[in-house]
């Protein structure tokens, strides 16, 4: 029983039979070691030249990823500290789409440097205050160096996104998958108000295994995974006159019960031609305002599939929600609720929509869209699990791109920029003195633990690497080297293009840091009983059975 206390030598219960509690050092220092357990897990795939992680899951499907993000995702762990990490490379990942490896590694780091003084006997909430303090200094020094970017400058853009990809699966091809990510993002990208604003949703991703990668493709339009309905209709229109229907071309069944008494084969027949001049009237409508392609996000009847056909109007069904509001993006049509809305100014526009066979699967493509907002990218690839690695890729390239034009500000990567903020934060804490310039100095050590962790995944030796790196930024002209671990040197990233957004950094160091100081001020952990939920189970499995055996009986 867990008791919390005594009143004259009587023990008070408190908490329920079966109830665990750890308190004070013991309570963070098993947090501390959960924390540093997960960012352990995946600082291997950070850089480069990190490693790939496989997950096979219950059903026995694996992933391999060197995706931070996709990896916690992934793991299926219990401990509640290691969900909060989870929950850290999900918010960065939601958030800005890039560099949830980088906030995972570096929460483990100030944790771990945290630990050291907490052996030192400093209070967590002096080190909280330090780390705070480390953070408001950490993103001026961004704040600072950050190098403002031109939006049509597209080479540097193109470098962000290869940098974002450096790491991944399709590092080989990472020029060719750039280009795409680039053209797409600037292709959605909307001004409202004097600035951008860019919804990475509006770039659809379709997966085709089959093919090379090279045989990826970006379309200005969308892609429909559907096949045209019926086999006479047109598998290609050009100047296509798109409508875009949320209602059925089939006749509905009435929301109330009802019954119709038919007593003979005329009022039979009288009743289908009923229907059929429904359908009839329907596809007249559509085609009276002069559309020749028609999407349907509801059901096509056979019947009215026979008039579309004969009026050689190319119809696809069952199409959806997300892919309809994507084709009136692209095509500028309306969604229409009903079919006698319909008018020549509510259809859409396309140079051409084609059926065409794509990895044995048939599938529509509406391209040609004029000043399309929604665009589509086909990724193909050998197989599976190298065509879903390339879609972590291009969309980690994409985020990045799309960083650069909501904030347009870059800073050099390779861990560059962590080691003129670690520098910085050094001479930061002398100034301001006592315990938590301890706490200032602990948060330097930790942002270094970025490069240093960058040089082992290459397998270069990190203390040579980070005294060289130290060394150099001792030089006010030489803020911009970094580890390259290509040539296994120190040297400038700007001069070798490795870019990444500024806003990727700086949200990384602050959710990193907000991670570490909530687990560092949590000094009770009590766990409620889990008797409870075992004996309820006990319990329903037992009227389980009971309920087995009399029906066995009936």
């Amino acid at each position: 029983m867990a008791a919390i206390g005594q009143i004259g030598g009587v023990p008070v219960l408190i908490l329920k039979e079966g109830s665990t509690r750890q308190t004070g050092r013991e309570a963070i220092s098993l947090n501390i070691m959960v924390a540093r357990a997960i960012a352990e897990t995946i600082k291997t795939t950070l850089g480069p030249k990190g490693m790939d992680k496989m997950l096979i899951d219950t059903l026995g499907d694996i992933t391999i990823s060197n995706d931070g993000a996709t990896i916690l995702d992934e793991m299926d762990v219990q401990h509640p500290i290691a969900k909060l990490m989870v929950e850290v490379s999900k918010a960065q990942d939601k958030e800005v789409g890039d560099g949830t490896t980088t906030a995972v590694v570096l929460t483990g780091e100030l944790l771990k440097e945290a630990e050291k003084l907490l052996d030192k006997n400093i209070h967590p909430t002096i080190i909280a205050s330090g780390y705070k303090k480390a953070l408001e200094k950490a993103q001026e020094v961004i704040r600072a160096r950050a190098i403002k970017v031109s939006l049509d400058d597209e080479e540097t853009l193109k470098k962000v996104a290869m940098t974002a990809m450096r790491s991944k699966a399709v590092a080989a091809l990472r020029d060719y998958f750039a280009d795409i990510a680039v053209k797409a993002v600037k292709q959605v990208a909307e001004y409202v108000d004097g600035e951008v604003r860019v919804d990475v949703d509006n770039i659809q991703i379709i997966k085709k295994r089959g093919g090379s990668f090279l045989d990826t493709q970006l379309v200005y339009g969308i892609v429909v995974d559907k096949e045209v309905v019926h086999p006479a209709m047109p598998k290609r229109v050009e100047n296509a006159r798109i409508a875009l229907l949320d209602a059925p071309l089939e006749i509905e069944k009435t929301e109330i019960d009802a019954e119709i008494r038919i007593s003979s084969p005329e009022q039979m027949h009288q009743f289908l031609e009923e229907e059929e001049r429904i359908l009839r009237e329907m596809v007249e409508k559509i085609k009276e305002a002069g559309a020749n392609v028609v999407f349907c996000q509801k059901g096509i009847d056979d019947v009215a599939q026979y008039y579309l056909a004969k009026a050689g109007i190319l119809a696809v069904r069952r199409v959806k929600k997300s892919d309809m509001e994507k084709l009136a993006r692209a095509t500028g049509a309306r969604i229409l609720t009903r079919v006698e809305d319909i008018t020549p100014e509510a259809l859409g526009t396309a140079k051409l929509v084609e059926e065409r066979k794509v990895a044995d699967e048939k599938m529509v493509f509406v391209e040609g869209c004029p000043n399309p907002k929604s665009v589509t990218i086909l990724i193909r690839g050998g197989f599976e699990r190298a065509v879903d690695e390339a879609e972590r890729s291009l969309k980690d390239a994409l985020y990045a791109v799309a960083d650069v034009l909501r904030r347009p500000y870059i800073v050099p990567g390779g861990g560059a920029i962590e080691a003129e903020i670690a520098k910085e934060l050094r001479k930061y804490a002398t100034e301001v003195g006592g315990r938590e310039q301890l706490a200032i100095e602990a948060f330097a050590n930790a942002i270094e633990g970025i490069p240093r962790t960058l040089a082992e995944n290459a397998g270069l030796d990190p203390i040579d690497m980070m005294a060289d790196l130290r060394a150099a930024h001792e030089d006010p002209a030489k803020w911009s080297y970094g580890v390259d671990v290509f040539a296994g040197e120190v040297a400038d990233m700007l001069a070798l293009g490795v870019f990444e957004p500024a806003i990727v950094k700086e949200h990384a160091i602050k959710i990193a840091t907000e991670a570490a100081t909530m687990i560092l001020r949590i000094d009770d952990i009590i766990a409620a009983s889990r008797l409870e939920e075992k004996e309820k189970e006990k319990k329903e499995k037992k009227e389980e059975k009971e309920e087995e055996k009399s029906s066995e009986f009936d």
